[in-house]
């Protein structure tokens, strides 16, 4: 398999002079045409999985400018697509991936089933997760929400084993220690007029499988967890394992809000 000379004119480490203001990253090339998020089309690249001028480019930050053409999995891609927008209520045993290797149904499975808007979700939820989860090919917009420079909240309602005593709610207040760091949540509060066993927790944070690990850090287990907002989205009217098309006024909240 031959592979694109590093020291191609369109790699911007190498020769930054000849490089054109119409140029795009490669990466961003592929989240824009709905190929995957930006992070995943990074992996493609890498991967070798990527053709650019007939050549097997393995440099993310490869600039594409006019004329070159851009080829995965033997199909040329277009620069310009139409973007699609889709919110679904994810229902347990559901994986948050485009495909499975396992054969195990998917979001995508869900919304897109035949695969011909080459949306991705934004985010994950765990397999077990219940709740909000955006599916879209704009791959700028799903950069800007998956990224931990922007804050975008995440509401969750958590149902535990037993009851959560106050002194635990209020050391998850502080913050708990994991892994990572110490988390502490935006907001997290008994749910009202239900059960104490069932809480009601906002954060930013993206680390995986935050929340269960919150609350198992002080020996509770997570017996449901589920999503029920995401960047000023809820699932009102949404039953669960259902799907619909954003409205143009949210597509245009959450591109002002991003600032995109």
């Amino acid at each position: 398999m031959k592979k694109k000379n590093s020291n191609s004119r369109t790699n911007p480490q190498k020769s930054p002079s000849s490089v054109s203001q119409d140029g795009v990253r490669l990466n961003k090339f592929l989240s824009n045409a709905g190929i995957a998020s930006r992070r995943k089309t990074a992996e493609l690249v890498k991967n070798g999985q990527i053709r650019v001028n007939g050549e097997v480019e393995t440099h993310p930050a490869t600039l594409i400018l006019p004329g070159d053409t851009v080829e995965y999995q033997g199909k040329e891609i277009k620069r310009h697509q139409q973007h699609y927008y889709f919110l679904l209520n994810k229902p347990k045993n559901v994986i948050s991936t485009t495909d499975d290797e396992k054969d195990r149904r998917t979001v995508i499975d869900l919304v897109d089933k035949d695969k011909k808007l080459g949306v991705f979700p934004v985010g994950r939820l765990d397999r077990n997760t219940t709740g909000l989860i955006l599916l879209t090919n704009d791959g700028d917009l799903s950069y800007k929400l998956t990224h931990p420079s922007f804050i975008v909240g995440k509401v969750y309602e958590v149902t535990l084993d037993r009851n959560l005593s106050p002194e635990d709610l209020e050391k998850i207040r502080k913050g708990i220690q994991l892994e990572e760091g110490v988390a502490v949540p935006d907001a997290v509060n008994y749910l009202y007029n239900r059960p104490q066993n069932e809480i009601s927790i906002e954060v930013h944070i993206g680390w995986n499988r935050v929340i269960r690990r919150i609350f198992e850090s002080l020996n509770y287990e997570v017996k449901k967890l589920d999503r029920v907002y995401f960047a000023g989205l809820t699932k009102k009217a949404l039953s669960r394992g259902r799907s619909r098309p954003l409205t143009k006024e949210e597509i245009t909240r959450l591109k002002v809000f991003n600032q995109l």
